[in-house]
């Protein structure tokens, strides 16, 4: 333990991966009729470039063939898509040249393989601090990273780190009243987990991410984001981490499609100052394979109630295998203090000792 600690004192020099950059930042006017809210893509990124990396990502993740077999049923499910996100996803399409039906694949593509670390944690004073991990095995995403600025009558209503071209948020924070973070629950075959979004509209369940961005939007504290994220039905399982600003505000809530299975809230009072969740339930032990939340533990442990903070949050997210070869991007958030939100891209080089 003393070897631990002293090693984060040091500032974690040996086992941390270094952040590398910082990702654009777009401001998207929810008062703009929803085709034309992604517009400002066309100034960050290249038409053809985008086009590329979304037919990887699909190529990578879904089938050749079963993507063609479902182009028709994903073009008879376009009239399910509630509003704003059909309009949006019309738009995107429109802008970049691409065809509708790949849009959508892309945006539910995104939907499959979200592994995640997240940390919600209480300092002695009462602050709560989110932190995030997201990974894709998917190395073109790292260029497609952005910060989205989610703006309503000029002002921030919300914010998140996404992706171009994905209108869905895994990440994001509604300033001064809470913060949220999803993580995949489990895993399904791609095949499977087509059967259950082709359900989900005729049974209007949401995707994980869309629920996280409709509760960014809507919900009015911390209490009430929990229950949206609790209640609502979604297509999958999901973990939804949410921290809010006043002192014991934050949970993980392990997500059945239909209900919560459990919810698992800060009990500071009894030394339970922090939640780490990765991609298991939190009861159960992680495979023998993922260290990640033993790791996490083990270094919020050693460094203390007293000295958590963004900084030493962060340090603890770019320890290794927390931080592994397919993390994509950190991000750091508090809603008392949302002008500290903060995402780094990590390099490739972040892997596995």
């Amino acid at each position: 333990m003393r070897m631990w600690a002293a090693v984060l004192v040091l500032g974690l020099a040996v086992s941390s991966c270094q952040a590398e950059f910082g990702p654009p930042t777009l401001n998207i006017s929810l008062d703009d009729v929803p085709e034309e809210r992604w517009a400002t893509l066309t100034k960050v990124f290249d038409a053809d470039f985008l086009q590329k990396a979304a037919a990887e990502v699909i190529d990578s993740t879904v089938p050749k063939w079963v993507h063609h077999a479902v182009k028709p049923v994903v073009m008879a499910l376009e009239k399910y898509i509630p509003q704003p996100y059909a309009g949006e996803i019309r738009g995107l399409a429109a802008h970049f040249g691409g065809s509708l039906s790949d849009v959508i694949i892309l945006n539910f593509a995104y939907e499959v393989s979200a592994f995640c670390t997240s940390v919600i944690a209480q300092d002695k004073k009462g602050n709560v601090y989110h932190g995030r991990n997201l990974e894709y095995p998917h190395p073109v995403l790292r260029n497609l990273t952005v910060n989205v600025v989610f703006l309503k009558n000029g002002t921030e209503a919300f914010r998140g780190t996404s992706f171009a071209g994905y209108i869905g948020l895994w990440t994001g924070q509604s300033p001064n009243k809470f913060t949220v973070s999803g993580d995949q629950r489990g895993s399904e075959h791609w095949w499977n987990w087509w059967k259950n979004v082709v359900s989900a509209f005729i049974f209007r369940r949401s995707p994980v991410s869309w629920l996280v961005r409709e509760t960014l939007e809507k919900a009015e504290n911390f209490q009430d984001a929990v229950m949206r994220l609790s209640k609502i039905p979604i297509i999958t399982g999901v973990y939804y981490i949410v921290g809010g600003v006043q002192a014991g505000e934050g949970a993980v809530i392990t997500r059945d499609r239909t209900g919560p299975a459990d919810i698992w809230p800060l009990d500071p009072v009894n030394g339970e100052w922090y939640r780490v969740e990765t991609n298991y339930d939190h009861w159960r032990p992680s495979p023998s394979r993922d260290h990640r939340r033993e790791v996490a533990n083990k270094a919020l442990n050693a460094t203390g109630q007293n000295n958590i903070n963004m900084e030493t949050l962060f340090k603890v997210l770019s320890l290794s295998p927390v931080c592994n070869g397919i993390t994509v991007y950190t991000t750091t958030m508090s809603a008392a203090t949302p002008d500290k939100y903060s995402t780094f891209v990590r390099p490739p080089s972040c892997r596995h000792n």
